[in-house]
């Protein structure tokens, strides 16, 4: 058993030596061989064409004949006649009548379900908005004055996003926040 161990050994040893070997690869440079040039001029010779050569035969074979179009008009589609509609009873009309919206909610629009507000998400819009006016107020007067519309814009997200938060309205305010730095990355470009 030991004899067999020892031969188990060697015989690994020398297959991941081969493998070493074969799979590393030559490392020696290889040597271009670099041709003499030709000083002197070549004349080149034209070889004449043989006069007689042998014409080939071109041999019959059985083809089926060539399909000729019998007309030149498109193939004209059937179309299909549409199934027999079976009679569509009247919908029945249910009137719901919703409580009309507060003026507060008509100002900036509803913007979400409400309820209550997660203190962070109150925190994360009020510092976005403060960012956002923050960099409004940097940006150079002739970009405000080339985009004004866009200035415009994100004045208004600004002032929307603070009465959504004054209101109790976190997401929405962060929302509307969101748009307006947005809007500012765009014009900071």
């Amino acid at each position: 058993m030991n004899g067999f161990g020892n031969m188990r050994t060697l015989a690994s040893v020398t297959l991941c030596f081969g493998l070493t070997v074969g799979l590393g690869g030559c490392r020696h440079k290889t040597q271009v061989v670099i041709l003499p040039a030709v000083l002197t001029p070549v004349a080149l010779e034209d070889i004449p064409e043989p006069e007689d050569l042998p014409m080939v035969a071109v041999q019959q074979s059985n083809l089926p004949p060539v399909p000729a179009v019998a007309s030149a008009e498109k193939p004209k589609r059937e179309r299909k006649k549409p199934a027999p509609k079976a009679p569509v009873p009247e919908p029945v009309q249910i009137a719901i009548v919703a409580p009309p919206p507060s003026p507060e909610e008509t100002a900036i629009g509803a913007l979400t379900a409400g309820g209550e507000a997660n203190p962070q998400t109150k925190q994360e819009a009020a510092d976005l908005i403060t960012s956002s006016e923050k960099r409004l107020n940097a940006l150079p007067a002739q970009k405000a004055d080339d985009e004004k519309a866009q200035v415009s814009k994100v004045k208004n997200f600004l002032k929307d996003a603070q009465e959504a938060l004054r209101t109790g309205d976190a997401e929405g305010a962060k929302t509307l926040a969101t748009k307006a730095k947005l809007l500012l990355d765009d014009l900071e470009k």
